[in-house]
């Protein structure tokens, strides 16, 4: 599996790993005809003939993507010395803590949400004196987390909320996102929900991405909770 990157309006891929050269975790080089440069806040912005030249009929939109001929993708990267690309984040979704750290929540939320006991995990931390994430059970691994751990049949997630179990198995997620992160992206504190994040619930989008202001908005007082302490 090669990964590679791109979006609408520049026509699909923009960059691509290599067949003999890929790095895995990257999306690999620009193609040819593709320039890529890096803005002072990371933001990826391309140039090239597979560009789009404007949103239709939306000269203000087109407008803020479009700087002398390069489009701002909203994109955050990282390129190494071989010129690969990785995605960190999006900015729009960056968080600065109240220390002045940037922190892309992207990279650690999907670790842990890898974990098979963990629903939704989002970060939380902007303006705040550290990182914390609000945690939710995955439904379908559930039961059988509590077959496996001697827990009653019926019990909810609500009734284990403070089984020490449970939360050392989520801190154990948690533990392996910090992995990947420094220690003033990681995360030190967090909360788990009584609750799914879905579709349904309005909080994820159609793509399953988290309405991050929604969630924000709907579980404050769990947030507070955190940073009460």
């Amino acid at each position: 599996m090669l990964e590679g990157y791109g979006l609408t309006e520049t026509c699909a891929a923009t960059a691509f790993n290599p067949y003999d050269a890929a790095r895995i975790g990257s999306v690999g080089q620009p193609l040819p005809g593709s320039s890529v440069r890096i803005g002072e806040d990371g933001e990826v912005l391309l140039k090239g003939p597979q560009v789009f030249t404007g949103y239709w009929d939306n000269p203000t939109a087109t407008a803020e993507a479009l700087q002398d001929g390069w489009f701002a993708t909203g994109d955050v990267v990282t390129l190494d010395a071989d010129g690969y690309l990785t995605i960190t984040g999006r900015k729009k979704e960056i968080i600065v803590t109240a220390g002045g750290k940037n922190v892309a929540p992207a990279v650690i939320e999907d670790r842990i949400r890898a974990y098979p006991l963990i629903g939704e995990c989002m970060v939380v931390g902007d303006r705040r004196p550290f990182i914390a994430c609000l945690i939710t059970i995955d439904p379908e691994f559930f039961p059988t987390w509590k077959k496996l751990n001697n827990k009653p049949a019926e019990a909810t997630v609500a009734q284990l909320m403070d089984d020490p179990e449970l939360l050392a198995a989520v801190q154990s997620a948690i533990d392996d996102g910090n992995a990947a992160v420094s220690h003033a992206e990681a995360v030190k504190k967090f909360r788990v929900l009584d609750t799914v994040l879905s579709e349904e619930s309005g909080h994820l989008t159609p793509s399953l991405k988290l309405k991050r202001a929604l969630v924000l908005k709907d579980f404050d007082a769990d947030i507070e909770a955190i940073y009460a302490r």
